[in-house]
């Protein structure tokens, strides 16, 4: 299984960027589509991005199409999330998993400790 911390995020305003990183451990993690999910408060956890294990391919949930890229670094076990003109509605804890490429769901039960986006008006 995948060891995962995610980082990057902050307090930032709407229109402003974000760079959400997650690093993983084990020598497996080339081998795994990945994919960004987040969770609001009072509301349930939902999938952002996904990116093949290869990065040739990428899918995106519709509120973020357009303004958020994922990407991948195989050699530095690392995934992204590019997050550009950000809104108060991104707002959310974001946590990474490797996941099934064709419906985005995870493989594992088990997610690290997330990272908090905050975007203010």
């Amino acid at each position: 299984q995948v060891q995962l911390v995610e980082s990057g995020g902050g307090l930032v305003q709407a229109g402003d960027s974000l760079r959400l990183s997650c690093a993983a451990s084990g020598r497996t993690f080339s081998s795994y589509a990945m994919g960004w999910f987040r969770q609001a408060p009072g509301k349930e956890r939902e999938f952002v991005a996904a990116i093949s294990w290869s990065g040739g391919n990428t899918y995106y949930a519709n509120s973020v199409k357009g303004r958020f890229t994922i990407s991948r670094d195989n050699a530095k076990n690392t995934v992204y999330l590019q997050m550009n003109s950000l809104k108060p509605e991104d707002t959310a804890v974001y946590y990474c998993a490797p996941i099934q490429f064709y419906d985005h769901t995870p493989l594992f039960d088990s997610w690290g400790q997330g990272t908090q986006v905050t975007v203010s008006s």
